[in-house]
């Protein structure tokens, strides 16, 4: 009976079977229809350049599983049987060959991606241009993105450029301008091919490749100037690379650019790598491991070999340094004893210069509190005389500022009678303007009224009929010319009464404002005449 951890590996073996049929469902189609194969591969190859033929099927699905099962060879599980799903997807893809193409470079784009992660992780390292995985999975990306690429006329011929839609990558991410202008800088690249090269190394060592490629594929109308509509870069299988390509982020990739030809290297894709039997597998597997072992162990005793030959070396030279540190002490020993005599006796002849010192500077000091004392009652006297002077010149200002107050403040006063009494002569003027036009209204009334007096007085005497309403009209009209009259007399008085009020004002401001005198003067000169 089986452990529980065979199993489970029986059950793991079983999944990957399972994700083997399903991705290389359209291989076991193609090899149960042969003859269908053989049309398809034979319209493969008169589609030109980067179109790949029928057998890579069957090598992707060998390297496939190669790289899916596990290190121990355990009982084959029968496969299950092909999905309805499956058998649709690899008639379409019968039917149109772009289709296969794109399940091919779909497929070889996994196991390449897959392969390199795996042996970068195993080895633990960082990867160069040398490392194989990494060179096939650049040929394996070079022919995704040259799939359904458009021909373009030029000078020389037919061309298909990679370089242009890349270069359309640092529009859409201006990080990826400084990937741009290094390729365009390297002094070796001559090819829109060798810079596309370049600028994949490059973005894979920027970790960027994933998301530059995915803002790429977004934007269709652009790509669709360079690609197909059948292309990979067009269809759902550019997704699920990109989405693929994240898992390199974990890879650090160290690629010399400069020396390499990028120009001139052929981009096909090496196969063997990918082909090895599950025997070979598990030798491969376990000599590598027993490899890694020992390269671990020999690592371990060089570090701890180098760490010891370290200590040691820090320890003789720790011993010399003390050694010649004992050395030293003893001679500055000695020179220290013969400096603590010589200081002792220095230190006797300091003391007693300061007993000498201290007794003079005793004495200079009383003199000098004296002559302190004689400054400070100077001092102290010339204070008190600058405080007096500046009490009295305070006070002085307090009363020269209250005196220029009373003086701003009678101005103002000034000021406001001036303009008041502007405003009663400019009110005079024109009540006197008034009362002049009501007399003159009144003036051409009274002779509108002896008009009328004569013309009534020629009708009466011309007509006899009339005589009484007539010298009653008269007597109404000279009744009327008497009231007038009055109003006039009683005007003029009024008008005389102005006239007085005004002299009297002007006379009143003559007295308060006499710079205006002569002004106001002639004002009410004119204003009485």
């Amino acid at each position: 009976m089986a452990t529980p951890a065979e199993q489970d590996l029986v059950l793991a073996e079983a999944e990957n079977n399972k994700e083997r049929v399903q991705v290389f469902g359209i291989l076991r189609l193609q090899e149960d229809k042969s003859a269908a194969g053989e049309k398809v591969s034979a319209a493969a190859m008169k589609s030109g350049d980067g179109r790949w033929q029928a057998p890579i099927f069957a090598l992707a699905r060998k390297a496939s599983e190669t790289f899916s099962g596990g290190i121990h060879v355990l009982p084959k599980v029968p496969e299950p049987k092909t999905s309805p799903f499956s058998e649709e997807w690899g008639a379409k893809a019968f039917r149109d060959p772009m289709a296969m193409e794109r399940a091919n470079l779909l497929n070889m784009a996994k196991l390449s991606i897959k392969g390199l992660i795996e042996s970068a992780l195993s080895f633990g390292r960082t990867l160069d241009s040398d490392y194989p995985p990494l060179q096939q999975f650049f040929v394996v990306m070079e022919h995704c993105l040259k799939h359904g690429l458009k021909v373009k006329k030029s000078f020389l011929g037919y061309n298909k450029s990679l370089w242009g839609p890349l270069e359309m990558v640092e529009k859409l991410c201006p990080e990826a301008g400084e990937i741009a202008a290094s390729v365009r800088d390297l002094p070796g690249l001559k090819t829109p091919l060798g810079r596309a090269r370049a600028w994949l190394r490059l973005a894979l060592m920027q970790k960027k490749l994933a998301d530059y490629l995915r803002l790429l594929i977004t934007r269709k109308d652009i790509l669709s100037e360079f690609y197909e509509n059948s292309s990979v870069m067009l269809e759902e299988e550019g997704a699920v690379i990109v989405g693929l390509l994240v898992g390199l982020n974990v890879i650090d990739a160290n690629l010399c650019v400069k020396g390499e030809d990028l120009d001139t290297q052929v981009g096909v894709i090496d196969f063997s790598m990918y082909l090895k039997n599950d025997i070979d597998d598990y030798r491969s597997e376990e000599r590598n491991g027993q490899i890694a072992a020992i390269l671990d162990q020999k690592n371990y005793v060089e570090e701890l070999n180098r760490q010891l030959n370290s200590t040691v070396q820090g320890l003789q030279g720790r011993v010399e340094s003390l050694e010649n540190s004992n050395s030293k002490l003893i001679e500055e020993l000695a020179i220290a004893k013969n400096n603590i005599i010589k200081l002792q006796e220095e230190n006797h002849q300091l003391r007693t210069e300061n007993s000498v010192i201290l007794m003079k500077a005793q004495q200079r000091l009383e003199i000098a509190e004296g002559d302190l004392n004689c400054e400070l009652d100077t001092y102290k006297q010339s204070r008190q005389g600058l405080d007096e002077m500046y009490n009295e010149a305070r006070r002085q200002l307090r009363e020269e500022c209250q005196l220029r107050q009373d003086v701003e403040n009678e101005l103002v006063v000034q000021v406001s009678m001036k303009q008041e009494m502007e405003m009663a002569m400019k009110l005079l003027e024109k009540d006197i303007h008034e009362k002049q036009d009501t007399l003159i209204g009144l003036r051409h009334q009274l002779d509108d009224v002896k008009a009328i007096n004569v013309e009534m007085y020629q009708k009466m005497q011309s007509s006899d009929d009339s005589m009484r309403h007539k010298n009653d009209m008269i007597a109404r009209l000279e009744e009327k010319t008497n009231q007038i009259t009055a109003t006039m007399k009683q005007l003029e008085q009024s008008d005389k009464d102005l006239l007085s009020q005004t002299r009297t004002l002007a006379m009143s401001f003559v007295k308060c404002a006499s710079t205006d005198t002569e002004h106001q003067y002639k004002l009410v000169k004119d204003i009485s005449f």
